[in-house]
């Protein structure tokens, strides 16, 4: 894809400050290679913002009824469509009649939020930049299946120029291999070579260059089957920090874990990696993840399985509580939106569960998620670390404080209407009593959202 548009960082800035969106620098370049793409970004606030032609819009408050079905009119084919909030469940229905295309993870005080982006169809950006560098793609197979197993994998990417290698393992037996053994040769693979890898399953075959996760140049790429489990028969690792990370502690998860599905391991990583990192994750379209006798579909990747759940994902053992958060390409509790680490820990670590997000504006809870961290940021108390969890009903809170109780966490419950000192931490590590939870409310009002 050629550059359309010279729109400058000091543009974007501006537009972002004058409407109080707070984005984490891995986040306001992703909207900046964007905007240089799509044209100027369009802010949409309601009814009344005009985004009819518009390429590029940001969603600060979520289209419910009647606002849904005109913001879906105004949408044009090729829009792409871009929420700063995506972590707030209010959006998850704007998200559920769009493609997901990618999220960007929290990252502290200075990006609290997770950023997501979608749109009607990926044709908005389907015309990719072919002089991306393309990543090496990497596979491996169990000895005992034969030679013939890889044939078409091999004379794919022979056939494209690709860089890569298929290696032949002795220590696995006959079958598809266990997910430590995969993490383990991905990690290996990333940490010869210098280019991103793209791991492909040994019994597929690739028709078309993967020119897409090259040209996002994301940290991380995935198909979701069903919009919400994470398929490991195609990935794409770049080369960043965050990268490493994730593929580091999938590895890892998957040795504590050795019988739990792979996919589940990979899913459960993301979200500990998203909550600490500004994590970069595109979500591959269904043409790298092409099964048999799909149709409609021209594959990039195509996989000699019929399409069948069982033959990709978990069984309905899968926790049901993580689906809905899945689906909406977020984290959901009892997990942590984001989490920070304090420079110097004295006491135990504290959970703030701000609850009854679903009956508050987006823009009042974003503030309330930026006023949480910043307080955090400018006084730990010495707290060891934050966990910030949004809890939209009281089920979620009852789940979020068993999980942070059972790891002997302080915790502390507010609701988005609730003021937000600077000094929240230093009061709550100066209360005493039995119990470990806490509902402390300072006296002043929270700042503006900046």
């Amino acid at each position: 894809m050629t550059q359309v548009s010279d729109f400058s960082l000091d543009r974007l800035d501006t537009l972002l400050h004058s409407h109080h969106v707070k984005l984490g620098e891995r986040q306001r370049g992703r909207l900046h290679w964007l905007a240089t793409r799509l044209g100027a970004p369009v802010i949409w606030e309601g009814p009344e913002s005009h985004i009819a032609g518009s390429g590029l819009v940001v969603v600060l408050e979520p289209p419910t009824g009647p606002r849904a079905e005109l913001f879906f009119r105004t949408l044009d084919d090729r829009s792409v469509v871009v929420i700063p909030f995506g972590e707030n469940p209010a959006f998850d229905f704007l998200k559920s009649k769009l493609i997901d295309f990618g999220t960007i993870g929290a990252a502290g005080s200075e990006g609290p939020h997770e950023l997501w982006w979608g749109g009607m169809n990926w044709g908005a950006i389907a015309h990719h930049d072919v002089r991306a560098p393309l990543p090496r793609v990497e596979s491996c197979y169990a000895r005992a299946l034969g030679a013939d197993h890889i044939t078409h994998l091999a004379r794919s990417l022979t056939a494209l120029e690709l860089d890569f290698d298929i290696t032949p393992r002795d220590d696995a037996p006959a079958g598809p291999l266990h997910g430590r053994d995969k993490a383990d040769f991905i990690l290996q693979m990333w940490e010869t070579h210098d280019q991103p890898i793209l791991w492909v399953d040994a019994d597929a075959m690739l028709l078309e260059p993967p020119h897409l996760p090259a040209a996002i140049d994301g940290d991380f790429a995935v198909h979701k089957w069903n919009r919400w489990e994470m398929s490991t028969r195609v990935l794409y690792f770049g080369r960043s920090a965050a990268a490493e990370a994730l593929l580091r502690t999938w590895r890892d998860f998957s040795h504590a874990y050795p019988g739990v599905w792979d996919g589940h391991a990979l899913d459960q990583a993301w979200s500990v990696v998203s909550s600490q990192r500004a994590l970069d994750t595109v979500w591959l379209p269904r043409s790298y993840h092409t099964m048999q006798g799909d149709q409609g579909t021209r594959p990039v990747i195509l996989h000699k399985r019929e399409t069948t759940t069982a033959s990709l994902g978990p069984d309905g053992g899968y926790p049901k509580a993580l689906r809905t958060a899945r689906r909406a390409c977020r984290t959901g509790p009892p997990e942590s939106l984001i989490v920070i680490t304090a420079p110097e820990a004295t006491i135990q670590p504290v959970t703030v569960i701000l609850r009854d997000t679903q009956s508050a504006g987006a823009r009042t809870v974003a503030a309330s998620v930026e006023a949480v961290a910043d307080a955090f940021a400018g006084d730990p108390a010495g707290f060891s670390h934050l966990e910030l969890s949004l809890c939209p009903w009281q089920d979620d809170v009852k789940t979020a404080t068993a999980v942070a109780t059972s790891a002997r966490h302080r915790i502390l419950e507010l609701a988005p209407t609730d003021p937000i000192d600077g000094d929240l931490f230093r009061t709550l590590a100066a209360t005493s009593g039995s119990s470990l939870r806490q509902n402390i409310v300072p006296l002043r009002r929270p700042r503006s959202p900046a």
